[in-house]
């Protein structure tokens, strides 16, 4: 999987959020690598910086707090 966007990001990320992230995951070094940096999702599938696609099993926990692209 390509992650090489996310990679860069999240040096700058750390410099604005604590830890580089925004999620109840606070202690994120702990959990190691690099997290991923969602650019866009519709319905229950996320695409991020890198174009890499998921499916959100966890339903929006913390990463995208506008939703899911809601047609209305």
């Amino acid at each position: 999987m390509n992650k090489t966007n996310s990679s860069h990001l999240f040096p700058r990320a750390k410099k604005v959020m604590p830890v580089g992230v925004n999620s109840p995951v606070r202690a994120f070094n702990a959990v190691g690598g690099d997290p991923l940096f969602i650019k866009q999702a519709k319905g229950s599938r996320m695409t991020d910086v890198d174009g890499n696609e998921f499916i959100d099993y966890v339903a929006s926990w913390g990463p995208l707090i506008f939703g899911h692209a809601h047609p209305e």
